[in-house]
């Protein structure tokens, strides 16, 4: 375990392995190697594909089924066609100007690669064909599955003055970083969270979006209308249609991607006080977070692996689903801002606050114990073994008088059963001793890796529950906890725990290797300070490989 000195992390270590299982004491040992590169990016901008009319595509996948979420420059008066291999399909106009359309597909065969095209409503071709592939079947025994995280790729280019312009990368160099992603060719992406920023009520909306260049570059929204339908429609498009649609536009059209929001999703940073609780979100809020989700990205796929609370019509989520991958991965993904609960006061009872609602956290236990998957990982939205003394966190940590972080303090507005809620997701995570516990989180802007040894003086130790933070893609220099929050993320007083990689506040993503017998992550970091030349040759500054551990 590290000691009490903290050290940054080495700007460039090629390989470590973590040899034999989890349960064991491990040692890291230096090597050669890394993830291998494909033919190049997916589709950075010039790669000879013809969008045409499309502003941005995102399309998710299961192993039956596509869901394609588009946005064109000219607005339509009649509905677009997807062509699947010469099966046909009507797009659902998601917006009011006919600019957004929504394609699925139901019906497909698993583990197969299918060749794409948007059609006007005459047949006539908008843009040049894409290949996408479903997932393979539930049953289905894949022998490798790679797959790229990342948090926090909102942002406009620059915040509007008030000496706030570092608060994002540009958008040019957060493209780049996905170009070098796309290029070692993952399998899916998951973007975990806080994909757009305009926040209004807590405390940087005066120069966020309520602000006065913030009307002038998109509007104010008006919180006693509706967004879609009403003059909150046309502030949306301005204010997040830049953070999204110009930020991915084709690049990803050929990858699954899954997108679960957090806090600035709903419009809102995290916090509490005498005066405002952003969170659970009011009806503006989840208006707001709802109607980014129809315009831009796709929901969340519900399927005989996935028979979920909170479903809706049609066989979609909003907040909580999965990712299935054969036998082979699980990912358990979920909104830890939505359905939160901290009860009336600061005295509710513990079993009445909560950050996902009991029915998700049975629907949790109980695939985290009977999931047949070589693998299984917990993405919610706000990360675990971290903190950075926020409200918004599993953990009671907060700062005393003279500025450190502590976990024995009264933490204003913060209830236990938030505390209890992790601890019961934790142990069962660790209770299945057939494969490595792991956590892969957004929301605390940072790269970082570690294992939690016990929690609350509980021992985990013949399993430890591995955590990820998986890297911010549009962070700028304001908006690292050590300069927003003036606080480092630390583990927990809670915990007891190893930190393999300490919280590193630069840019990155993290892409994770699954086989059968082992998981392999490799994380990826930059900073403006390297020059946006450096991004394009980027490699993992770390690589952790975890055997799969023997059941004991």
């Amino acid at each position: 375990m590290l000691g009490p000195h903290r050290q940054e992390a080495p700007a460039i270590q090629r390989r470590d392995f973590l040899k034999g299982a989890l349960g064991a004491a491990g040692s890291l040992v230096a090597g050669a190697g890394g993830v291998a590169c494909g033919s190049g990016p997916a589709a950075p901008p010039g790669d000879g594909w013809n969008a045409g009319d499309l502003l941005h595509l995102l399309p998710t996948v299961n192993h039956r089924r596509f869901r394609v979420k588009a946005s064109f420059r000219t607005p339509r008066a009649e509905a677009l066609l997807l062509d699947v291999n010469g099966r046909r399909t009507r797009g659902r106009s998601s917006d009011s100007g006919g600019q957004h359309f929504t394609f699925d597909l139901s019906g497909l065969d698993p583990a197969t690669d299918y060749t794409l095209r948007i059609l006007e409503a005459t047949g006539d071709p908008i843009c040049d064909s894409w290949p996408l592939a479903t997932f393979p079947a539930p049953d289905d025994e894949p022998e490798h599955f790679r797959l790229l995280a990342y948090m926090c790729a909102g942002g406009p280019d620059r915040l509007f003055g008030y000496g706030l312009v570092d608060a994002y990368l540009r958008i040019a160099q957060r493209q780049r970083l996905f170009a070098r992603a796309l290029s070692f060719a993952p399998d899916a992406a998951i973007a975990n969270g806080d994909h757009v920023y305009w926040d209004l009520k807590s405390r940087f909306g005066w120069a966020m979006g309520e602000s006065i260049p913030a009307g002038w570059v998109a509007g104010h929204f008006d919180r006693n209308q509706p967004v879609l339908g009403t003059q909150n429609e046309g502030v949306l498009q301005r204010a997040f249609g830049p953070q999204i649609a110009d930020l991915y536009g084709v690049r990803f059209r050929s990858l699954p991607v899954f997108f679960l929001q957090d806090d600035h999703d709903y419009g809102e940073n995290d916090e509490a006080s005498e005066e405002l609780r952003t969170f659970p979100p009011d009806p503006f809020m989840l208006d707001l977070a709802r109607s980014t989700q129809r315009l831009y990205y796709p929901e969340l796929l519900v399927d005989e692996a996935f028979p979920l609370p909170y479903a809706l019509r049609g066989g979609m989520a909003e907040s909580f689903g999965g990712v299935r991958y054969g036998r082979l991965f699980e990912a358990l993904l979920y909104d830890c801002r939505r359905f939160l609960a901290n009860g009336a006061d600061p005295a509710a009872p513990r079993d009445d606050s909560w950050f996902v609602p009991p029915d998700i956290e049975r629907w949790l236990l109980a695939r985290t114990a009977s999931s047949p998957c070589a693998h299984l990982a917990h993405m919610p939205s706000t990360p675990v073994l971290w903190s950075a003394g926020k409200w918004g966190e599993w953990y009671p940590d907060t700062k005393d008088e003279n500025g450190v972080l502590r976990a024995d303090l009264a933490k204003p507005y913060w209830p236990g059963g938030w505390g209890d809620q992790h601890d019961r997701l934790i142990r069962a995570t660790a209770a299945r001793r057939d494969r490595t516990p792991l956590w892969v989180s957004g929301d605390l802007h940072a790269v970082a890796a570690g294992r939690m040894l016990s929690s609350h003086g509980q021992s985990l130790e013949k399993n430890p529950p591995v955590s990820v933070l998986c890297g911010a893609i549009g962070t700028g220099a304001f908006g690292w906890p050590s300069k927003f929050r003036n606080q480092r993320p630390l583990p927990s007083g809670t915990l007891t725990a190893e930190e393999w990689i300490e919280p590193l506040e630069r840019n990155g993503f993290t892409l994770l290797d699954f086989t059968p017998q082992s998981l392999t992550l490799s994380f990826f970091a930059w900073s403006p300070d390297d020059g946006d030349a450096a991004i394009d040759t980027l490699e993992p500054f770390r690589v952790l490989e975890l055997p799969r551990p023997s059941r004991s």
